[in-house]
């Protein structure tokens, strides 16, 4: 019993984060996130916010942990790793929903310690999978559930440097009179080198590194057109984007020659 509560517990998680997310959209409603909060979250509002195209990768991630959380409903037999993941991925939905709430009702100065909790939980959620393989190693379980968190997590990089920027801006920080050029190029560089040491980290992994990617290319389309041009801060994220891509391939595919190199050895071995 207690595990099929753990199951409903995610579900029912997803479900939140789903009308959360229903909610900041502004279709029922309200006011899309973009213009929540007097705007501070828009594509102008700092020299690191993505362009809003950026933030249709949502709706692959959402589609994802719905997905995933099916998965927890309908899987047989008990398996660690999803038991592992329970705790932190109902934390990661409710923060979620609690984030975007958070905007909405104008308190953004809340929406920074919530999303920092989130990218926490997601670093957690991505240790997990990273140390341990489910028992059906499927193409599912890989999507659902690797990709899902996955491109979570990445995407929640990016969104967390925004949010930052947006809350110090709106609070009156004005970066100590550097301009939004330093630090524009500081913080997308600094994003580029969290995607690096994830790639190393996550031995190559491809959905972190595709929605950081992502996020970092929007950020580069902002600032070369728009109300908010900014060159230099739009050339660093291209260039940091095109790194967290090559290392990771990299990585992945030397993770795979020494695999395949073992792999072979180990009859001779025997």
């Amino acid at each position: 019993m207690k595990r099929i509560w753990k199951r409903i517990a995610v579900a029912v998680s997803a479900v939140v984060a789903v009308i959360g997310a229903y909610v900041g959209s502004g279709a029922a409603g309200g006011t899309p996130i973009q213009d929540a909060a007097g705007g501070a979250l828009s594509a102008s509002s700092t020299a690191i916010a993505p362009d809003g195209p950026a933030f249709s990768i949502w709706s692959v991630v959402y589609a994802g942990l719905i997905g995933y959380a099916v998965l927890q409903l309908v899987r047989t037999a008990n398996d660690e790793r999803h038991e592992r993941l329970v705790v932190p991925a109902v934390l990661s939905l409710l923060l979620n929903a609690a984030w975007i709430l958070s905007v909405q009702f104008g308190f953004l100065w809340a929406s920074e310690p919530i999303i920092v909790a989130l990218l926490v939980v997601l670093v957690w959620t991505f240790t997990i999978l990273r140390r341990t393989r489910s028992r059906s190693r499927g193409l599912v379980e890989a999507i659902l559930t690797d990709g899902t968190f996955g491109l979570y997590l990445g995407w929640v990089c990016v969104a967390t440097a925004a949010n930052t920027a947006a809350v110090l801006t709106a609070a009156g920080f004005r970066g100590f009179g550097l301009g939004q050029d330093p630090w524009g190029v500081a913080v997308a560089a600094v994003a580029g080198l969290v995607g690096v040491l994830i790639a190393l980290w996550g031995r190559g992994r491809l959905a972190p590194m595709a929605s950081i990617a992502w996020g970092l290319a929007w950020v580069a389309v902002a600032r070369f057109e728009g109300p908010l041009v900014s060159v230099p801060t739009a050339v660093t994220a291209v260039v940091a984007a095109a790194a967290v891509v090559v290392v990771t391939v990299v990585v992945r595919a030397r993770a795979g020659w020494i695999g395949g190199r073992a792999g072979a050895a180990a009859p001779a071995a025997a």
